[in-house]
């Protein structure tokens, strides 16, 4: 009980949102669809972490799990 007012608001905003007609920018969107001139750079990565780094020294409580995992039970 007592939805009535909340329904009334969303059916409002849902009714102007699927019958309105925003201003859109066409150049922006033509750009879009050609692809713009302007080159994007890639996000650097990080080849120098080692695996080495984050493992456990002593195997940790994932040793059990590992040989496990490679059959070596």
């Amino acid at each position: 009980m007592g939805r009535g007012r909340a329904k009334a608001k969303q059916t409002k905003v849902a009714r102007e949102l699927k019958y309105s007609s925003p201003n859109t920018d066409l150049s922006a969107l033509e750009r879009e669809l050609h692809g713009s001139t302007t080159t994007r750079r890639e996000p650097e990565r990080s080849s120098d972490v080692d695996k080495e780094e984050w493992a456990p020294a002593d195997g940790g409580e994932y040793d059990e799990y590992g040989k496990w995992a490679s059959g070596e039970r």
